[in-house]
């Protein structure tokens, strides 16, 4: 069967074959289903529009430009019944990667080119209207006394340190390792600012994130090519990664947000709890945020035990939201002018659009 295939498919054949025992599995599959699509549309070439003597031919830019078309346009499914449907961007993503890892071993060196694509930034899942009601009802919040409601509570310590969590991600849009490393020097006077170190991604300290976005790749991507790890990424996006970072910048060491009154207050509630969490601890506590409770943990046949007031790492601070969120959605439904927070915070982070202050 593969010797009445023509020339440049089974060479393609052949070269997936070798990729895909240096790739993952889904990888070697995703390689796999791209070569299919040659093999499709070399075969299915009446016109001689697709070469079919020889693999370098195949990235040519007319071919790939040809091809690229047929495909998104779903010219080049496998299934006859899919035939005609347009691939979604996802998919699209999948067979440009593909399409570079495959030109990177089949014609080293040359300069080949690739489609770009529009970056689809994620759907906010707080609407600024919302976060607007939120953050009052927030503030109204942390005033009060222990929560309860059908068996589900929120003690006045859980509830006083989620709220000022909330409420400085609202105003400073704070990644999770970025709100676990702030201290208590980092609140401005009179908690009139948070200073947040952004956490610079690995490779020269860039925005991998925003990267991605300028050039249609995964974060991922990025990191690869910053790291000096490029493997299976074509020279192309290789060299579009890096003037993206070069425009960009490097990150400020730290930024400052301004915190609203109403932060100012939950955030105020929250020191004075802190404060009794940690007195009794010896040396300096730098960390804002801290665990409530003493807590114990078992391994390997060694019992260990932590005091309450102890820094939260990311995980801590990811763990204290996400199981305070889950109880403050149950205990607020259907209040007037609740919307329930998301339970993730990146999934909340991701909603707010804060400015920095200007550097001084």
């Amino acid at each position: 069967m593969s010797e009445r295939k023509p020339q440049s498919v089974r060479q393609l054949d052949a070269l997936v074959d070798q990729l895909a025992a240096g790739v993952s599995a889904e990888r070697a599959r995703q390689l796999r289903m791209v070569a299919g699509m040659w093999a499709r549309a070399v075969e299915r070439s009446e016109d001689g529009r697709f070469p079919d003597d020889a693999l370098a031919e195949l990235f040519d830019t007319s071919t790939l430009r040809r091809f690229w078309a047929l495909a998104v346009a779903g010219g080049l499914r496998h299934r006859a019944q899919d035939v005609e449907k347009p691939l979604p961007l996802a998919t699209r993503r999948i067979v440009r990667d593909c399409l570079g890892i495959m030109a990177e071993a089949a014609v080293p060196g040359r300069e080949v080119w690739l489609p770009m694509l529009d970056s689809v930034p994620p759907r906010p899942t707080v609407t600024p209207a919302e976060q607007a009601v939120l953050y009052r009802r927030l503030a109204d919040l942390a005033a009060g006394g222990p929560l309860e409601r059908d068996g589900t509570g929120l003690s006045f310590e859980d509830r006083t340190r989620l709220l000022a969590m909330v409420a400085i991600v609202l105003d400073s849009g704070a990644r999770l390792g970025e709100l676990a490393a702030m201290r208590l020097d980092d609140l401005g006077e009179g908690l009139g600012t948070i200073g947040v170190r952004r956490r610079p991604q690995k490779g020269r300290g860039v925005r991998a994130d925003e990267i991605a976005a300028l050039v249609g790749v995964s974060s991922g991507t990025v990191r690869e090519v910053l790291d000096g790890r490029p493997r299976r990424i074509s020279a192309v996006t290789q060299r579009a990664v890096l003037d993206a970072a070069e425009a960009l910048g490097p990150l400020p060491g730290v930024e400052l947000y301004r915190l609203r009154e109403g932060t100012r207050v939950a955030v105020r509630r929250w020191l004075a709890v802190r404060e009794g969490l940690v007195a009794d601890l010896e040396g300096a506590r730098t960390a804002l945020w801290v665990s409530l409770r003493a807590r114990g943990m078992r391994r390997g046949g060694v019992e260990r035990s932590w005091p309450a007031g102890v820094p939260l790492g990311a995980e801590g601070v990811r763990l204290a939201y996400g199981r305070g969120m889950v109880a403050l959605n149950v205990l607020m439904a259907g209040q007037f002018g609740w919307s329930p927070l998301p339970e993730k915070l990146e999934q909340l982070r991701r909603s707010v659009l804060a400015e920095p202050l200007p550097e001084v």
